[in-house]
């Protein structure tokens, strides 16, 4: 297990009981652990979705969210909000630790 397992971890802790995060979706989380290192608690949810559409793009590219961001509908954007804030309250607890 690396450093960004463990950040993925935090990350996935962080999340609220209702998140439903995709199966198989560890290399996603190491992803959300790059923003968390990358950007910390100013990641934003288009950071999150730019990140997911990478991750989705091994999975299933012909997905219909992967578009920019601001071409989403405002109910797909907001799924994108529960991994935003989960990697903001990971970085603060990683700045703690």
């Amino acid at each position: 297990m690396t450093y960004l397992d463990h950040l993925a971890d935090l990350i996935r802790s962080c999340l609220p009981p209702n998140a439903r995060p995709p199966a198989d979706s560890d290399g996603l989380f190491r992803i959300y652990a790059v923003l968390l290192r990358a950007k910390g608690e100013q990641v934003s949810d288009e950071d999150v979705h730019d990140a997911w559409s990478a991750w989705m793009q091994t999975v299933d590219s012909t997905h219909v969210a992967l578009v920019p961001f601001q071409d989403l509908p405002v109910e797909t954007r907001a799924a994108d909000i529960p991994y935003a804030e989960a990697i903001r309250a990971a970085a603060r607890q990683a700045r703690g630790m």
